[in-house]
């Protein structure tokens, strides 16, 4: 009696508590059709906000999302192309060169601490290491951990001539060495129809003149007509900054490329081999060099005046642009003919490899 009234007591709540509960089966349903209602939302946003920037008003009947598709696609990319390029600081647009510091072993006075650990510095002689090209204190562990992020300062340069090519770049922040730039305008202003151009040396001591005046002055050096009027000189004293340089343009580690490119026979993996190797040069390096075929390039075309041919200038050019590494009499002497075909094949297909 008691169960019969306490089922016809409960029965109706637990019909209509059946009724609201959710089954199992439309819960999944839902849980599964949420991220697509979520989603639909999201593009439905995405086709308002690029509907503002295109400048364009829509209706309450939005366009299929056939005809959106292709310009929503170039819109998205239009779009973060100005803000990342709105984003990029000058300097952002400019070849970055990595340049490596050049540690010395330093006794240092008073307290010091590493830039890099920021420990101090215990001892009384050679306590650690300092770039001698940008000042910063490292201990001798540390100083192998170093990104190749050094900047010269100018305080540190002490010369133009035999300074090694990136230093001298990032320390002026340019793209090429100044002697290069200046001696090169220069001599296309009024040399290129001189005969004999970079054959013929100038006097030694006019040359010696100018590399001191870089040395000292460094972009005020005069080296106009009127302080120097033979040509010649200036093309003297270029070739002289290029034979002093440190690590030569074309640098000992593509040294070898260069020459197993100059070797082969077939006019496309010839071509090809010099781009990989071109590839391996130091931004700055492939800057310069790529500076300095372009002149020579113009100088060829000058031929019938100056009578210097990419061959000719491929024999004053190769032992100066490339020097063998660490390598016996020999072999070194091998590789000249190679040298010379080397700065033969830049000049000649300087617009195709640059």
């Amino acid at each position: 009696m008691f169960l019969g009234h306490f089922s016809t007591w409960f029965s109706p709540d637990l019909g209509n508590c059946s009724s609201r509960m959710p089954s199992r089966e439309s819960y999944n349903v839902q849980k599964k059709e949420k991220p697509l209602v979520e989603k639909a939302k999201q593009e439905a946003s995405q086709e308002d906000i690029l509907a503002t920037a295109l400048g364009m008003r829509m209706g309450p009947q939005k366009t299929s999302a056939t005809f959106w598709q292709p310009i929503k696609i170039l819109a998205c990319s239009q779009l973060s192309s100005l803000v990342r390029r709105a984003t990029l600081k000058d300097s952002d647009w400019t070849p970055k060169s990595e340049k490596v510091h050049n540690f010395k072993v330093h006794n240092f006075r008073g307290p010091h601490w590493c830039e890099h650990c920021a420990r101090f510095m215990w001892g009384l002689m050679a306590q650690g290491v300092k770039c001698t090209d940008c000042g910063l204190n490292f201990h001798k562990e540390c100083s192998v951990l170093a990104a190749n992020d050094c900047k010269p300062n100018l305080r540190n340069i002490r010369k133009v001539y035999s300074c090694d090519l990136t230093t001298l770049v990032k320390a002026y922040n340019t793209a090429r060495p100044m002697v290069v730039d200046m001696c090169i305008r220069e001599i296309e202003s009024r040399g290129l129809k001189s005969e004999g151009l970079y054959r013929i040396s100038g006097f030694s001591d006019s040359v010696e003149e100018v590399k001191t005046g870089f040395d000292k002055d460094g972009e005020k050096t005069d080296i106009s007509v009127k302080a120097y009027e033979d040509i010649n000189i200036i093309t003297s004293a270029l070739k002289l900054y290029l034979r002093d340089l440190p690590v030569p343009v074309i640098s000992y580690d593509s040294y070898p490329r260069f020459i197993e490119a100059a070797k082969l026979t077939d006019p496309e993996k010839k071509l090809e081999a010099f781009r990989e190797a071109l590839a391996l040069l130091p931004l700055s390096h492939r800057e310069t060099l790529k500076y300095l075929m372009a002149h020579l390039r113009r100088v060829t075309q000058n031929e019938k005046f100056n009578l210097m041919s990419a061959e000719n200038l491929g024999i004053v050019f190769g032992p100066t642009l490339m020097r063998a590494p660490n390598q016996d009499a020999i072999a070194a002497l091998n590789d000249v003919r190679y040298q010379r075909q080397v700065v033969e094949v830049l000049i000649k297909n300087e617009e195709v490899l640059f």
